[in-house]
């Protein structure tokens, strides 16, 4: 495989609101809901709450950090980073990463547990934020 054709990544999420509370109460009976058989009825909801951020629906991305290796003067290097701030933002900015430099059929995505968390992840939120996917997360 060649090192170069594949990007290295990592995300880091948080529950959506700072607080259960802070939810409306629809979404706080959705994530009641949502969350019972994890639950399993021992811990309110509420008490639940901080572990929002593993569910696209009730989290949001906070940092996308990203690394590649490049081969400058017959040197390998790693390259890294990161792209954080307000989620619709840095969505923005990792898929212009994506679309620029790893949009070939060749390129790969790499992340522990990628297929069942980050890469799902990252394109529910940018269906919610209403950025287009990159051909690179088009994996349904």
């Amino acid at each position: 495989m060649n090192l170069e054709q594949v990007l290295f990544l990592d995300i880091e999420t948080v529950p959506l609101e700072a607080s259960f509370d802070a939810l409306s109460e629809e979404e706080q009976q959705l994530f009641a809901d949502k969350t019972r058989y994890q639950r399993k009825d021992e811990i309110s909801p509420k008490e639940f709450y901080s572990r929002a951020g593993i569910w696209a629906e009730f989290g949001k991305i906070v940092c996308i950090s990203a690394g590649y290796f490049v081969d400058v003067s017959d040197k390998r290097s790693f390259r890294l980073t990161s792209f954080y701030g307000e989620e619709p933002d840095l969505l923005v900015a990792f898929k212009d990463l994506l679309d620029q430099h790893f949009s070939k059929r060749y390129h790969k995505l790499c992340a522990h547990n990628g297929k069942e968390f980050d890469f799902p992840y990252i394109a529910r939120r940018m269906l919610v934020n209403d950025v287009p996917l990159p051909n690179a997360l088009k994996i349904a």
